[in-house]
């Protein structure tokens, strides 16, 4: 397997119009990576410094190593009160 599984939380599976997209691992190496290339066909996101991550479902950081295999998911800030 040579993928990487992405999946998209609220606004920002809206702005995608879709929950989940399988990428090529191919010249990914962290998280930044993969947000470029899943955002660089999509206008309007979020700032890549106001959006939080998880992989393999533990939060980690934009700079954070991403192999083939891993899943990662995007989403906005949580906020409440």
């Amino acid at each position: 397997m040579n993928t990487i599984d992405v999946h998209f939380f609220a606004d920002i599976r809206e702005r995608f119009g879709k929950g989940q997209e399988f990428i090529d691992a191919e010249g990914i190496h962290c998280v930044k990576d993969v947000w470029r290339r899943v955002a660089g066909s999509c206008g309007g996101l979020p700032p890549v410094a106001r959006v939080l991550v998880a992989v393999n479902q533990e939060y980690a950081a934009m700079d954070a190593p991403v192999r083939a295999g891993d899943e990662v998911a995007f989403f906005p800030p949580v906020t409440g009160g």
